[in-house]
């Protein structure tokens, strides 16, 4: 079973499923309702366990209600939670998501500035027999020190490189693979196109780095050579947390020893048995489905 150290955000997430995502100031009625777990690491981090690998999560949470709910479903999903640290006086993370009848979302989030930035506390991933290490962008400081440690510690580091980039380019420098959403790359590069989007972004940077682009599939830029891996085909329910799933796979299949384009592979499968389910992170697929998901759909 290989360890994977995921450091990032863990959120509690109140969705809302509506006809259509509201486009005017009134009160619009939900259809259904759901408290369930979010935040790029934390879901991740439940992703791994589904497919059979083992997560540790080092969050910041607030000292509140809110904190209990999101440490009790991570544990109930097999997170080691051993390194969420509760911040005296701040409350934790929560959004407002609205889901549309297709599957689009809105997210309204909340993250107290008080929250201490300083991640001089995090584990060393070697020390703990982490076979990867993945970070999200929500929480730059603590991307830093942990992609920092998996590059001392000859490990793979991926940045889950989502809204907002870190503006620190040295956050993107400590990790051995970037994994761009479409949105978050043109956010950062100012270009739409994702194949010139991520020449602009891998300049002067000694990392693999890729671009999801939902059904299109994955684009891919390591030491120039340029790939395109095609998504599948499949119907979205609800597209709430498919990204975090994403890297959540591709980051246990590089701890696993495969190689970076079947790393993408795997990765893409699972994200494609989620966007077909509800549940938010609950309906993260096992390894069994993801195996049997890539056997009877052949690139």
């Amino acid at each position: 079973m290989s360890r994977v150290l995921c450091v990032g955000h863990a959120v509690q997430d109140f969705v809302f499923r509506v006809p259509e995502l509201p486009a005017t100031a009134r009160k619009h009625q939900a259809s259904a309702f759901a408290c369930v777990g979010g935040g790029p690491a934390a879901t991740a981090a439940v992703a791994i366990a589904r497919l059979g690998g083992e997560p540790l999560l080092a969050a910041r949470l607030g000292d509140d209600a809110v904190a209990g709910l999101i440490e009790a479903e991570l544990v109930g999903h097999g997170v080691d939670c051993a390194w969420l640290r509760r911040f005296p006086g701040c409350a934790s993370s929560l959004s407002a998501v609205l889901l549309d009848a297709a599957g689009e979302r809105m997210i309204v989030n909340y993250l107290d500035v008080r929250m201490q930035v300083a991640a001089d506390w995090l584990p060393d991933p070697g020390a703990l027999g982490c076979a990867a290490v993945l970070a999200d962008s929500r929480w730059p400081e603590g991307a830093l020190a942990a992609l920092t440690a998996a590059r001392a510690a000859g490990l793979p580091g991926v940045l889950d490189a989502d809204r907002p980039v870190p503006a620190q380019r040295a956050v993107l420098a400590a990790a051995s693979h970037l994994a761009f959403s479409h949105e978050a790359l043109a956010d950062f590069t100012g270009e739409t196109d994702p194949v010139r989007a991520l020449g602009l972004v891998s300049r002067g940077l000694d990392a693999w780095c890729c671009v999801t682009v939902g059904a299109e599939g994955v684009h891919v830029l390591s030491r120039g050579e340029y790939r395109h891996l095609p998504g599948h085909r499949v119907t979205a329910v609800d597209t709430l947390g498919a990204g975090d799933v994403w890297h959540g796979a591709f980051a246990l299949a590089l701890a696993e020893g495969a190689e970076n384009l079947d790393a993408v592979r795997f990765a893409s499968a699972a994200a494609a048995l989620k966007v077909q389910r509800g549940g938010g992170r609950a309906g993260a697929p096992t390894r069994a489905e993801v195996d049997d998901f890539m056997a009877s759909h052949p690139e």
